[in-house]
Parts: C-alpha cells; sequence; structure tokens
C-alpha cells in the first residue's frame, strides 16, 4: 500500500488504473515517465523549486561522478540504519541522484525496503522518475507532505528546506532522520574567485527540538575539474549563480580549470516524543 494521501483530504491514495484515487474520489493522474503530482491546484502554472536550468546543471554535472563521494557516504549513512520492511522518504529529492543511489544499494543486497521521493519541482520528480530506479516519486511540498503520519521509517533531507513538524509526523517512533548540510568550507575556491569579499557557510548548532542528536559525519574532498562545461554546470547548479551580478559571472566564462573543496557534514537524528519547532534552518548551499 502506498504512503501518499490525498492533498485535498488527507485520505489514503489507493491505484486506480492509471491515478491514485482517494475514498472520496479526488483523483491524482500518474505522469507518462511515472510520478504524481500531488500539488493542489492553487499552486497554478507558476515555477516551483529549482528551474530547468538549475535542474539540468546538477544533472550533467552530478552524473560525471564529482559528488560520487557524498553519495557514497550517504548510502551507508541510510542502510546503516535501515532493516527489511522499511519505508524511506527522500523529502526534496532533485532530480533522483541519490534517491536512486540508495534504492540501488538495498536491491543489491539483502534489504528489501519501500523507498518514496518527493520534490516541489515537477521537472525535478520528472528527471527522477526517468531513472526508473523503483523509488515511487511525486511532487509535492516538504511543508505540507502528503504522506500518512508516522509512516516513514527513515527520512533523508539534503539540502532541502527544513520543516521540523512534518518530518516528525511522517516519521515513526524513533523514526531516523538523515539530513546532509554543506559545511563552512564548500566551494570555497569557487567563491574566491566570484566575489571580492568571499564567505564561508554558517553551519548553525546541531540541536533541533523534537529530534535526539545521534552523531555526525565530515565528508571533504578536493575536486579537480578540468572542462569549461563542467565549471560552468556546478556555478549554475548553486545559488551563487543566481545571486551575482554579471560581473561576477563572467569572472568563471574564460576559467580552463577549477580546484575547490567539497565540504559537507551529515547529520543523523532520532525522533524524540519533545514538540517540534518548524524555526529551525541549516546553513547555505
Amino acid at each position: 500500500m502506498s504512503i501518499f494521501t490525498c492533498s485535498v483530504c488527507g485520505e489514503t491514495l489507493g491505484v486506480l488504473g492509471k491515478s491514485l484515487v482517494c475514498p472520496q474520489r479526488h483523483s491524482f493522474d500518474t505522469a507518462k515517465s511515472g510520478y504524481v503530482n500531488l500539488l493542489l491546484s492553487k499552486h497554478g502554472t507558476a515555477v516551483h523549486g529549482d528551474n530547468k536550468l538549475m535542474l539540468k546543471a546538477r544533472r550533467d554535472f552530478l552524473e560525471k561522478g564529482y559528488y560520487a563521494p557524498l553519495r557514497a557516504e550517504v548510502c551507508k549513512a541510510v542502510v546503516k540504519y535501515a532493516e527489511n520492511g522499511f519505508t524511506i522518504l527522500d523529502a526534496g529529492c532533485g532530480e533522483g541522484y541519490y534517491t536512486s543511489a540508495i534504492k540501488a544499494k538495498f536491491d543489491k543486497s539483502d534489504i528489501a525496503v519501500d523507498m518514496y521521493g518527493i520534490d516541489i519541482s515537477k521537472e525535478a520528480v520528472d528527471m527522477a522518475s526517468k531513472r526508473r530506479s523503483g523509488v515511487r516519486f511525486a511532487a509535492a511540498s516538504v511543508f505540507n507532505i502528503p504522506v500518512r503520519s508516522e509512516s516513514c521509517d527513515i527520512l533523508l533531507t539534503m539540502f532541502a528546506p527544513f520543516c521540523g513538524e512534518e518530518y516528525s509526523r511522517v516519521l515513526k517512533e524513533s523514526g531516523i532522520m538523515v539530513m546532509v548540510i554543506p559545511s563552512e568550507n564548500h566551494l570555497w575556491e569557487l567563491k574566491s574567485l566570484i566575489y571580492d569579499t568571499p564567505y564561508k557557510n554558517e553551519v548553525k548548532p546541531y540541536s533541533l527540538q523534537g529530534f535526539e542528536f545521534i552523531g555526525s559525519e565530515r565528508v571533504n574532498f578536493l575536486m579537480r575539474i578540468n572542462e569549461k562545461n563542467d565549471i560552468q554546470s556546478l556555478f549554475s547548479m548553486t545559488p551563487y549563480y543566481y545571486k551575482s551580478g554579471r560581473v561576477e559571472q563572467q569572472r568563471l566564462v574564460s576559467l580552463e580549470s577549477l580546484e575547490t573543496q567539497s565540504d559537507f557534514e551529515i547529520l543523523t537524528y532520532k525522533k524524540s516524543r519533545s514538540s517540534i519547532s518548524a524555526d529551525n534552518s541549516f546553513g547555505k548551499k
């Protein structure tokens, strides 16, 4: 049974042909690629989440393997806590690079899990679904997750907006949350080329109300990029591209190669019984 719920009434969705339908007959069609759009119509035709340029840049860059060390460590972090029959949700899955890798890791093991991914960008979940990984994807917001309460054993959140109330709601008692954030030196050399006065990422205290902090792992490695297109893809997939002007953007145009740090932290939490505050947030990309 799917853990997805109706965005209108909150009832559990069941499969009817190529649609997901709730007992109240609210229906959500499955796209050709396989994802279901659970965003309410009030969102209209506006573009939500990452745009096509950012998504394509990120997909092209990630498929070159530059962040493969991070992907490997994230897979380990999730697999460490998983058991047979577990349900895993990637909240803010993007184009599915990490989600599909985690599912593939389980498919090669003796652990059978059900895995879901949501992202507010329909373009992103369309890309994710085309990976044919066996993950069930939906277009949905992390601030209003259309998933049954206490239905997830593990929740993964990578560089996505943090919503403690919703994350706590969908996690089972003592469920695990794996959070990946950029650490202070992430892309420092890239930022030093763009900005006259570069800044280090601010990493907030690990404590989160409603969650017990289990531990952290620092993942730091040097990327060597020797193709101009890959440098531009890296730049375009970050917020720096959209926060900089033409002068700053031009500084990378003629760059033939780049060495820059990739600096991340993988934080692990267990859901506790205490109340949740949605006001917590983490560092910049």
